[in-house]
């Protein structure tokens, strides 16, 4: 398995997109609802592709054998106060692949790369009782705290998130 990051999305928008609706249709909180629109999901992954190109945002995949496993996502700050710091956004395994530690090479190589950037300091957030909430605890990040019914599920009900951040 290889874990890069990739600087623009070309052809491997299908294989984001299938991604991305896994992880929606086996209910992770990434932003979308189901059903899975896939006109959004195309619109979403033209987004991240301005982004890149703009140099506002960074893309790290898992691949194998050819295919997608994983991606996580960096949001640099755009503001002059904030540009010692990036947002995680969108850590996402397939189900097939997880339980093989990919959000762990995908949060460190996020997280190297941060540091060459020059950040200090990374925020993210997750839904309240998800599994991911023990994984960045694991690597190093800290709570900060909770607000309730901040974001519906995939089948949209409203739930908890709690935000995380690493000094790094």
């Amino acid at each position: 398995m290889e874990i890069k990051e990739i600087t623009s999305i070309g052809n491997r928008e299908a294989a984001l997109a299938s991604l991305l609706t896994d992880c929606i249709e086996s209910g992770a909180s990434v932003g979308f609802l189901t059903p899975v629109d896939q006109a959004e999901i195309s619109a979403y992954w033209q987004g991240v592709e301005q982004e890149l190109q703009s140099g506002a945002r960074r893309l790290f995949v898992a691949i194998e054998d050819e295919q997608i496993l994983g991606a996580v996502q960096l949001s640099l700050c755009p503001k002059a106060n904030g540009s010692h710091r990036g947002e995680v956004e969108k850590l996402m395994v397939k189900t097939t692949a997880r339980g093989r530690g990919i959000s762990k090479k995908l949060m460190a190589l996020m997280e190297q790369v941060s540091q060459e950037l020059g950040l200090s300091l990374l925020v993210l957030d997750t839904r309240l009782g998800d599994v991911a909430s023990a994984l960045y605890r694991n690597i190093g990040y800290t709570e900060a705290g909770q607000i309730p019914d901040f974001a519906r599920s995939s089948s949209g009900q409203l739930e908890a998130t709690v935000y995380f951040y690493k000094q790094l």
